[in-house]
């Protein structure tokens, strides 16, 4: 798949990854696919509701379709109609956003947080900073708050309300294995609120999960049976609302680190906590 692409004097860098029913998954992706012949027949059997204005008349135009006096697939041209899929996966599943609500159904004033669709669009197509995180061996800690600085000090540039910061830490090396879901940095809870302190309200990361892996936290947790070891980074949108972008990728093919725009619009699912999102970098 091409991660860039050129168009009147911009270039278009693809961050996000495929849903993939063949990349190994936590909960695997599930995909039906309707052929365009079972599809043909399918858009023809449709002529049994439009004709069945009552009881009556739909059992008779569905007795007709059953002998073959109806529409099928025989009756488009080869013998083909229109395809269909249906995909089964969760909001998490591939490139995607948060939205406040997937941290805790209360905002701190104690009124519910916002789902995807009251994400304001304006927070979704910015100015975007990539602050290089790397390497990646799997041993290193979540991203700390010094080395945030650290890498914004190293390019010279100090971070504005609305800015979409995307961390590129190598998470996504190896998309599409399993390893890609314990091997990766996280970031930590102190780095999350000052980035977010700046007026940031969208934050990027190119690994599966935004906190530590799953496995790290719950096992610091065992040992000191403190809440603050469990997704501290998502908790803290409790406090102070903010958007993740997870499972991004592509984030060194962007070729700089700032001066360039972000366009991350979420599907509209109603009164979800995260929905896919096509996110692109637009240099």
């Amino acid at each position: 798949m091409n991660a860039t692409t050129a168009m009147e004097g911009h270039r278009l860098i693809d961050l996000s990854v495929p849903v993939d029913p063949g990349y190994w998954e936590p909960e695997p992706v599930r995909l039906e696919v309707v052929d365009h012949r079972r599809g043909g027949d399918l858009l023809g059997k449709s002529l049994v509701y439009v004709e069945g204005t009552t009881r009556l008349s739909r059992a008779l135009a569905w007795v007709k379709h059953k002998v073959g006096l109806g529409v099928d697939h025989r009756d488009f041209p080869g013998g083909k109609g229109l395809s269909l899929m249906r995909y089964t996966l969760t909001t998490h599943t591939g490139t995607h956003m948060d939205a406040p609500y997937h941290y805790g159904d209360l905002n701190n004033q104690g009124a519910r947080a916002r789902t995807i669709c009251e994400v304001p669009l304006e927070w979704c197509f910015c100015d975007g900073v990539v602050l290089k995180l790397r390497p990646l061996s799997g041993t290193e800690g979540p991203v700390s708050k010094q080395e945030v600085i650290a890498a914004l000090d190293a390019i010279g540039y100090r971070l504005k309300p609305l800015d979409i910061v995307l961390l590129d830490t190598g998470g996504d090396t190896h998309i599409g294995e399993s390893r890609y879901f314990a091997q990766f940095r996280g970031v930590t809870r102190e780095a999350t609120e000052w980035i977010v302190q700046q007026g940031v309200r969208v934050i990027g990361v190119d690994s599966f999960g935004f906190d530590a892996p799953f496995a790290r936290m719950l096992r610091s947790y065992m040992k000191s049976r403190d809440p603050g070891d469990l997704w501290p980074a998502h908790l803290y949108g409790r406090e102070r609302e903010y958007c993740q972008l997870e499972r991004l990728t592509n984030l060194d093919k962007i070729g700089r680190p700032h001066g360039f725009k972000v366009a991350c619009f979420p599907v509209k699912l109603a009164r979800a906590d995260a929905a896919w999102c096509r996110v692109v970098a637009i240099t």
